[in-house]
């Protein structure tokens, strides 16, 4: 008989439990060894997570993606067209509210795919999304990047396909926020999958914008070579594509010589693009030449002045980065602009009574006008004159870069050498009242070695020792060109910027030639520069939009801030003398019909392509500019020429205009003085008296005709070359350019070339064509 149960008669599970206890215990058991193991480790090492930490952490985030791409896939719904893709006008108004004019619904025309080229709908591909038949309708790494770049403050830049471009356009909104780029990688997954790629990319071609107002390939297509979108070839294709990155940058009719090269790399890459993707022939591509489109036609519902004043309040906004083209294209914009109904009516009519004063000629006709006038307390733009219709020439001649400034430049010598305390030749410090040398075709003093600037004077006429003060009332040539060597052409050029002018104005490079103006400002710009000056020294950055309103919602606009350009002593200094030039002696004489203080400078440019008055009151700075061009070719021709009269100065017409022009603007409003703060002018009591004015190369001095007279000027030619040459150091035949050659004559004519950019004395430099090719005489009535 057994003593106990045998090994059978255990429970079944018995086993099984011991087991898993003893599991169990293993597992506590190594848990506590880890515990030890890592508290004997170093502070510094405990800190760290473990490995199984890490993987625990990255498996929750990919959860918790997961969780919320599914959440937010489930809760997007495809909407409907965004109120943007429905064509509306944009409506502009002037200050008071009064309709300025329209620019009409948006110039779209939808088209079925099959009667869009083939040749586009590759280039666009090349263009902007290589995988477009490939993807799902996103790519992953474009939107980290653009994510990325939301998050660094970047915008979002890049990377989106095609689909999420076309979902943009017509499902969504141009927000920059990151939840709006999450909604647009969801919805271009739905559309994908819900919609044919050739549904997607008829869609994307009838929607996106192509700059010149035209939404939709059909638009652009008429817009840029005047055919059906079906009609155009691959090298029509790739241009339209090449577009759709920067529309108005990449317009080569508009463009600066920067951005038309642009374009045309851009147009490069989209061909190339379609020859990586099998689309286009190497061969075929390698014997392609850019398809130059026609010139932008005038957009119906500006005419007369509006069109320019639009042109002005539209690049405001793209310029200021308030909106891009495409946004304010897309309608449905209010914008109330800053300008003056009255000042812009009354500038119209002083243009149109100025011209009409012409002789009758058949070339007067080719006469224009450019003026602008700007509010130097606000930098507000009043009104401005663009041409006689934006119909009729929808090229805005206020806002123009080739124009020639001639002597409304020598205020900024005048600024430069004040405001840095600058000295004369022999040692003097310059003020308005310091005497210079005023002999016509005087070389200037202190350039580098083996270059001589010797400027003539209007009429070759001579002023002996005469102060700045009237230097600038006479418009002295010999003396401003020293000005500006003794300034330093660099400050000349810092002067022009800080008071307002563009740093890349064309011309405007620092030499000797500079301080009698060879650079070409816009009319506009001239209007603000000036206005620094009247507003004693600070500068407000011009502007032209002062409210903005869409479908209720009313948008924030930048505010104006004052910089200090001059200090107060300099500005009103270089004011104190410009009230010389509106006077009885002055070459502005004709704006003493004013009636209340005012400052000015005239200008005339070489062979009278040109002629300016910019002149200001306490109140108002207006800018106007006369130039005369073919209006076929449009080649510059002589304003004297054109008007059939030997010469238009910058005192007569311009002059004209601008005071016709002030007196209405002003009418009702307090006559006010300048409020001048200046410091008390020394001289050296050594000075010499002015001389009376001679013509150089006349046997006995005689007193030739004063500039007092603003009109017509005697028909013989003044003796000598008319514009401010660099010349040899001993005269001898060669060409009529100004040139730069060593000290030593040599045989035959020299090679053109640049006068260096600093006026200390060292050797001579290589050129710089710019400024040598287009010294301006800097002629005054």
């Amino acid at each position: 008989m057994s003593d106990g149960p045998s090994e059978s008669t255990v429970p079944a599970g018995a086993n099984w439990r011991d087991l898993l206890r003893t599991t169990k215990r293993a597992r506590r058991l190594a848990r506590h060894m880890r515990r030890e193991a890592r508290r004997a480790m170093p502070w510094w090492r405990r800190a760290l997570p473990t490995w199984r930490m890490l993987l625990g952490g990255l498996l929750a985030v990919v959860l918790l993606c997961i969780t919320a791409f599914t959440a937010l896939y489930a809760s997007v719904q495809v909407p409907g067209p965004n109120a943007a893709a429905v064509s509306q006008s944009n409506i502009y108004y002037y200050a008071d509210g009064t309709e300025l004019g329209r620019t009409g619904a948006v110039n779209r025309a939808a088209v079925p795919l099959s009667e869009i080229s083939v040749d586009v709908q590759h280039a666009v591909v090349a263009a902007e999304d290589r995988t477009f038949y490939s993807n799902k309708g996103v790519d992953v790494r474009g939107i980290l990047r653009g994510a990325w770049r939301t998050v660094t403050g970047k915008g979002l830049q890049g990377g989106s396909t095609i689909t999420q471009q076309y979902v943009r356009s017509y499902y969504l909104t141009q927000e920059q926020t990151l939840g709006r780029k999450a909604k647009e990688a969801v919805i271009a997954i739905k559309v994908n999958e819900t919609q044919s790629k050739e549904a997607i990319m008829a869609g994307y071609l009838n929607t996106s914008y192509f700059g010149r107002n035209a939404y939709g390939v059909q638009a652009a297509a008429q817009a840029y070579y005047g055919i059906r979108a079906s009609q155009l070839n691959v090298r029509q294709s790739a241009y339209l594509a090449a577009l759709l990155k920067a529309p108005s940058v990449y317009d080569v009719s508009t463009a600066t010589v920067a951005n038309r090269a642009a374009a045309i790399a851009r147009w490069n890459y989209v061909l190339d693009g379609m020859v990586e993707l099998g689309y286009l022939g190497s061969g075929e591509r390698a014997n392609m030449a850019f398809p130059t489109p026609r010139a932008p036609r005038p957009t119906p519902g500006v005419s007369g002045q509006a069109g320019y004043l639009i042109d002005v309040a539209r690049r405001y906004l793209v310029d200021s980065k308030i909106m891009d083209d495409a946004m304010l294209a897309s309608g449905g914009w209010h914008i109330t602009t800053t300008f003056v109904k009255k000042n812009q009516d009354a500038m119209v009519e002083a243009v149109k009574k100025g011209l009409r004063r012409l002789p009758d000629t058949r070339k007067a006709k080719a006469i224009r006008v450019g003026a602008a006038s700007v509010d130097p307390s606000t930098g507000k733009i009043l009104a401005a004159y663009g041409g006689p219709g934006y119909t009729t020439q929808p090229y805005n001649d206020a806002i123009r870069h080739d124009l020639q400034a001639g002597s409304t430049f020598k205020p900024f010598a005048l600024a430069a050498a004040l405001e840095h305390h600058a000295t004369t030749q022999d040692g003097r410090t310059i003020t308005p009242r310091t005497r210079y040398d005023g002999t016509s075709r005087r070389c200037v003093q202190g350039l580098p070695r083996g270059l001589r600037y010797c400027p003539p004077n209007e009429d070759d006429r001579d002023y002996g020792r005469i102060s700045l003060r009237n230097a600038m009332m006479k418009s002295v040539n010999a003396v401003y060109a020293q000005v500006g060597a003794d300034a330093g052409p660099a400050d000349v050029r810092r002067a022009a910027i800080a008071a307002g002018l563009p740093s890349t104005t064309p011309d405007m490079s620092a030499n000797p030639a500079l301080a009698l103006g060879v650079a070409a400002p816009s009319p506009l710009d001239m209007a603000q520069a000036y206005a620094t000056l009247d507003n004693h020294g600070r500068r407000i950055a011009t502007w032209s939009v002062q409210k903005l309103i869409r479908n209720g919602k009313s948008y924030e606009l930048p505010g104006h801030k004052d910089i200090r350009a001059f200090s107060r002593a300099t500005a009103d200094q270089v004011t104190s003398v410009l009230e010389g030039v509106v006077s009885a002696e002055g070459t502005g004489h004709v704006a003493t019909g004013l009636g209340r203080p005012a400052a000015g400078k005239t200008g005339t440019t070489d062979s009278n392509l040109s002629a300016w008055f910019v002149g200001y009151t306490p109140q108002l700075t207006t800018s106007v500019a006369m130039f005369a061009e073919d209006p076929t070719s449009h080649v510059r021709l002589s304003l004297g020429t054109a008007a059939g009269i030997s010469r238009v100065n910058g005192g007569s017409y311009p002059t004209r205009i601008w005071t016709a022009y002030m007196a209405a603007a002003l009418k009702n409003l307090p006559v006010k003085d300048f409020q001048l703060v200046v410091p008390t002018e020394t001289e050296s009591p050594t000075t010499e008296p002015a001389s009376t004015p001679t013509s150089s190369g006349t046997p006995t001095p005689t007193p030739s005709p004063g500039p007092s007279t603003p009109t017509v000027v005697p028909s013989t030619p003044s003796p000598g070359p008319s514009t401010p040459t660099v010349v040899p150091s001993t005269p001898q035949p060669g060409p009529s350019t100004p040139t730069a050659i060593p000290s030593t004559p040599q045989p035959g004519p020299s090679t053109p070339t640049a006068i260096p950019s600093t006026p200390s004395p060292g050797p001579t430099q290589q050129p710089n064509d710019t400024s040598t090719s287009t010294s301006p005489s800097s002629q005054e009535p």
